[in-house]
């Protein structure tokens, strides 16, 4: 069974993490998936979009590509691959991670709230990645650096930062 990562986990894979492909991101700004690229940019994360609907166009300073066979040598390493599709459909995802990012610097599969595939994630952290699911890296970030508070979260963390 897959367990759910501590703090220290989420940390690890935050500081290890400079570039990250998300699958079904999409340029509505009302969608959780624009908005979860969007803060990953402004954090200083280079974000890959990918999404077929969108191919070849420009989305947060980046060309969209088709899936994640189409990301070309140049975009250098990817070390999360964030899914944004259904649970049924997050298993094709990981498999084609499985098959062309392994020697690209992948370490962490990471699907968002609501999506989740044990067998997928089985066969992830079987080549050796780190797997998150059911789970927002956005809300995990700033959960993990006090930022929630701002909305009224109690976050858990301790902090001296005026405000945090």
């Amino acid at each position: 069974m897959i367990t759910r990562h501590d703090d220290a986990t989420l940390r690890a894979i935050f500081r290890r993490t400079r570039a990250i492909a998300i699958v079904g991101v999409s340029k509505n700004q009302v969608r959780p998936s624009f908005y979860v690229a969007r803060y990953l940019r402004l954090k200083g994360f280079r974000v890959i979009p990918v999404n077929p609907a969108y191919a070849g166009e420009t989305l947060l300073g980046e060309t969209v590509v088709p899936d994640l066979a189409a990301l070309p040598a140049e975009l250098g390493e990817i070390h999360m691959l964030d899914i944004f599709r259904r649970s049924a459909e997050a298993g094709a995802v990981v498999d084609q991670a499985l098959a062309h990012l392994l020697d690209r610097g992948l370490s962490t599969i990471w699907m968002q709230i609501g999506v989740s595939d044990p067998e997928a994630a089985r066969r992830a952290e079987a080549a050796g990645l780190t797997v998150v699911m059911d789970r927002c890296p956005k809300i995990e970030f700033q959960r993990l650096h006090g930022e929630l508070r701002m909305g009224g979260f109690a976050t858990g963390q301790i902090s001296s930062r005026l405000g945090g």
